[in-house]
């Protein structure tokens, strides 16, 4: 195609939300509904653990930055999902599209890192417990979290990049909930054999980081089998029940949006699968460290107690 004949696509349009009717109100209130629990819940764990000097230990301080990464991820689609129910635009910027990939992505990927990060202290913690003080000491918690942050929104960056070179001369219509890589570059006006070359090196970061998760969590259940006492078991095992869950639910989602391929859904299929990709872990977060863990529960009445107390005082 003559380049002089191109026209330089300035936004997307999400061409698969339904205009807005009275339907759609329900699923708007619902959708709301959801992304302020995700919101509210992630934030009391985080909260918690900063509030109470019980919690200030590796494990409690990886799963509060875990629910803080749950607020930013959710953050990065669902507002613009809200705004695409009820708009007549459903549209997004160029730069705004790219944006959303970046932080969709980054976001993910530190949370992944934080993942392993939590089965390495797990596994430390039970595997090893006279030196768990001397290896997981503060100054490694801080580091581990520092480069799961810098490494997360580093490992994107060339791609982001290297997008924003491509020409983006029509159709501009997104058929997905929010912008991400696959369906992006498919609309580039240029050869986009490289998104095969895309989904290989994916595909090997998430199996990698599985793989790794998965066998830290397998030796625990070996170790903590061999436990004699039948408390001292079921401690340990209620410590990492929540973790696994978390793992299944994030890396379960994360799968079956970006491991299929060439498997294609049904559209409504794959709307689906990236609803579940962007709430299941999230929501389900907060129910399940606030609901099995009772130091967490304590934490998050102490919070709520403390708050009445001063607003009585204060009053």
């Amino acid at each position: 195609m003559d380049k002089k004949n191109q026209t330089e696509v300035t936004e997307f349009y999400f061409s698969d939300f339904p205009q807005f009717e009275d339907g759609d109100l329900l699923l708007f209130i619902l959708l709301l509904c959801v992304y302020l629990f995700i919101v509210v819940g992630n934030s009391m764990i985080f909260l918690a653990v900063q509030l109470d000097v019980r919690l200030h230990n590796p494990m409690y301080t990886f799963i509060s930055i875990f629910s803080f990464l749950e607020i930013c991820l959710t953050t990065v689609t669902f507002p613009q999902m809200l705004y695409n129910l009820v708009s007549k635009e459903k549209t997004i910027s160029f730069i705004g599209c790219l944006l959303q990939v970046y932080f969709l992505h980054s976001f993910g990927i530190t949370e992944g890192l934080v993942l392993k990060i939590m089965a390495i202290d797990r596994y430390v913690a039970i595997c090893n417990p006279l030196r768990y003080a001397i290896i997981i000491t503060p100054e490694l918690c801080t580091q581990l979290s520092t480069g799961s942050f810098i490494l997360g929104f580093l490992m994107l960056l060339p791609e982001i990049v290297w997008m924003s070179t491509l020409p983006f001369c029509g159709p501009n219509q997104i058929h997905q909930l929010f912008c991400d890589l696959e369906p992006v570059l498919l609309l580039a006006c240029t050869d986009t054999s490289m998104i095969l070359v895309e989904d290989v090196i994916h595909a090997i970061s998430i199996l990698s980081c599985v793989s790794l998760i998965s066998l830290s969590y397998l030796r625990i259940i070996m170790v903590v089998l061999m436990i004699p006492s039948g408390e001292s078991r079921q401690k340990a095992f209620s410590t990492c029940t929540a973790h696994i869950t978390i793992f299944v639910l994030f890396f379960g989602s994360v799968a079956l949006m970006y491991l299929h391929f060439y498997v294609t859904f049904q559209p409504i299929l794959e709307k689906v699968i990236a609803l579940m990709f962007a709430v299941l872990a999230p929501f389900f977060n907060p129910i399940i460290y606030s609901l099995r863990n009772k130091d967490m529960k304590d934490a998050i009445k102490k919070m709520f107690t403390s708050q009445k107390i001063f607003t009585v005082s204060g009053s």
